[in-house]
C-alpha cells in the first residue's frame, strides 16, 4: 500500500473537527465520495482522456483521509496513480488542485447542501452563491484590470485546431490579457499554454490561467497542468453563471455538444431585452479549416434563433492576431460601461439570467423527452430548452451518472417541432463526423435518438 501525506497549501490549513468530519469516509458521506472521486481526477491532471471510467475502475484502492492536528490539516493520499508523480515527488500544480477541491467542496458542504442548490430558485440567492464560491476561492481579485478572457472549446479537436488556440492564446498574451477556460484538453488547454509565452515575453508577472469546473465534469476532463487557479463550482449552471459574470470578453472555438451548450446559454442570456445594453465581445474562431464548422453553427443559429442572434457574435477566420487585436480594442468599451453603469469591474452584477437558464437540469429520459422544442416560443426560453438538449448530451457521452442511465434505459429520447428536429439532426451528426463528440480514436455511439 502507497500512502502518501500532503501538507496544506492556502487557506484550509486549518479546519475544525466538524469540517473534517464533514469529509471523513467514516461517514460514508456523498460528500466524501464525492471528494474521493474529484481527488483522484486531479491526480490525472494533464491526461488526455474523456471517459470518467477510465479514471475510476482501475484504481477502487484509492482513498483520500484527512489527518487532523491542532496546528493544521494534512491530506493523507492511499494508492495514488503514478501518473501525478515525477521521480517519485507530486507535481506541485496537483498538490494546489487537491487543497483547491478541499476549500471548493468543503465550502460547498458546510454552506449550500445539495439539495438546497437544487431547489432554491430565487435568482439573487443564486448569484450570491456564485459569487460567494468564487470570493471564497480568492478568484476575484478586484484589481479593475478587466483583462479575464473565457476560452469555449471542445476537448476532441485536431491537431490544426489546437495549434490555433495556442496562437490565440499567445496574442492574448502578448497584449497582457489572462485566460479562464473550462480548465480540461484540447481548446480549454491550448490557449493557457499560449498565453504563458506571451505573458513571458511581456515579462508579465499577473498570469491567471483560471479553470472553472464543476463535479460531474472534472473526471471526464482532468483539469490540464497550465492551471494555476482551480474552482469546482456546484453544478454546471452555476459554472457557466460564473464563466459569463467574470468575462470581459468570450472567444469560442470548435467544439461539440459542449461547447454548443455554452453558445446557446450565453446567446439566450444576451438577447434578453434586459441585456440589450450590455457590452461583451463574442468572438467566434478557428483555422481555415474550420470554416464550414462556423457555417454550420452560424446558420443553425440564424434558423433557430434568428438574425437579431447572429448580430450578438463576430466570426473571425484564420486571424489569431485579430482576434485579439478586436478584444484590446473593445476592452475600453468594456470598462466605460462598467464605469457609467456602477456595476463591478471583476463581477458583471447588472446582467440579468433568467430563472430557466439558473436552475439545474437534471438530464435523464424523463427530462430530456418534455423538453419544449418548438419554433412558437421565445426566442431565449427557445434558447434555454436547446441548451438543455445539448447539457443531457454531454452528460450522456461523459458524466457517469448519464452514462449509466444510457446503458441501462438506452438513448434519450428527443421529440419536437420537425423543422427544428431535423437542424439538430444535421448539426449533431456534423460533429460526431468531425469527431467532436469523443477524443480521437474512440468510437462514439449516441446516446440520444432524435425523432419527430
Amino acid at each position: 500500500m502507497h500512502k502518501i501525506q500532503l501538507n496544506p497549501i492556502g487557506a484550509m490549513s486549518q479546519l475544525s473537527h466538524m469540517e473534517v468530519n464533514l469529509l471523513s469516509e467514516s461517514s460514508d458521506s456523498d460528500l466524501y465520495k464525492l471528494f474521493r472521486n474529484c481527488c483522484l481526477a486531479v491526480l490525472y491532471s494533464g491526461a488526455e482522456i474523456d471517459d470518467c471510467e477510465n479514471i475510476f475502475a482501475p484504481h477502487h484502492n484509492f482513498s483520500v483521509n484527512l489527518i487532523s492536528r491542532e496546528r493544521g490539516v494534512k491530506v493523507e493520499l492511499v494508492n495514488p496513480p503514478a501518473h501525478a508523480f515525477v521521480d517519485g515527488e507530486l507535481i506541485e500544480g496537483v498538490h494546489e488542485h487537491i487543497f483547491c477541491v478541499l476549500r471548493d467542496l468543503l465550502h460547498m458542504g458546510a454552506k449550500y447542501s445539495d439539495q438546497a442548490l437544487r431547489v432554491i430558485t430565487d435568482s439573487d440567492y443564486i448569484t450570491h452563491t456564485v459569487f460567494d464560491m468564487l470570493r471564497h476561492a480568492q478568484t476575484i481579485k478586484n484589481t479593475a484590470e478587466l483583462n479575464m478572457v473565457i476560452c469555449w472549446g471542445g476537448h476532441s479537436i485536431g491537431t490544426v485546431e489546437y495549434q490555433y488556440t495556442k496562437e490565440v492564446g499567445y496574442q492574448l498574451g502578448l497584449r497582457k490579457l489572462n485566460i479562464c477556460t473550462g480548465c480540461g484538453p484540447g481548446a480549454m488547454k491550448g490557449p493557457m499554454k499560449g498565453a504563458t509565452i506571451g505573458h513571458a515575453k511581456q515579462r508579465y508577472k499577473n498570469g491567471r490561467y483560471l479553470g472553472l469546473t464543476e463535479p460531474g465534469i472534472i473526471a471526464a476532463e482532468p483539469p490540464n497542468a497550465i492551471v494555476n487557479e482551480l474552482v469546482i463550482m456546484p453544478d454546471i449552471e452555476k459554472r457557466l453563471e460564473a464563466f459569463i459574470r467574470l468575462s470581459h470578453a468570450i472567444v469560442i472555438f470548435p467544439g461539440g455538444a459542449g461547447t454548443a451548450e455554452e453558445l446557446l446559454y450565453l446567446i439566450g442570456i444576451m438577447l434578453d431585452d434586459k441585456n440589450k445594453e450590455q457590452v461583451l465581445p463574442i468572438i467566434l474562431t478557428g483555422p481555415e479549416q474550420s470554416k464550414a464548422y462556423f457555417e454550420s453553427i452560424d446558420h443553425f443559429i440564424g434558423e433557430a434563433l434568428g438574425s437579431e442572434a447572429q448580430k450578438l457574435y463576430e466570426i473571425v477566420v484564420g486571424d489569431a492576431a485579430k482576434v485579439a487585436q478586436i478584444i484590446k480594442h473593445k476592452n475600453s468599451l468594456v470598462r466605460d460601461y462598467r464605469k457609467q453603469t456602477g456595476d463591478s469591474y471583476d463581477f458583471n452584477w447588472s446582467l440579468k439570467i433568467a430563472a430557466e437558464f439558473q436552475s439545474p437540469f437534471i438530464p435523464n429520459h424523463s427530462s430530456m423527452a418534455e423538453l419544449n422544442l418548438h419554433f412558437n416560443q421565445p426566442k431565449t426560453e427557445l434558447a434555454a430548452a436547446l441548451r438543455q438538449v445539448f447539457s443531457g448530451i454531454v452528460a450522456g457521452n461523459v458524466k457517469s451518472e448519464g452514462m449509466a442511465l444510457i446503458k441501462e434505459h438506452g438513448p434519450f429520447q428527443l421529440k419536437g417541432e420537425p423543422k427544428l428536429m431535423k437542424m439538430m439532426d444535421d448539426l449533431l451528426e456534423s460533429f460526431v463526423e468531425q469527431q467532436r463528440m469523443k477524443l480521437p480514436g474512440s468510437k462514439y455511439v449516441p446516446c440520444y435518438q432524435i425523432t419527430e
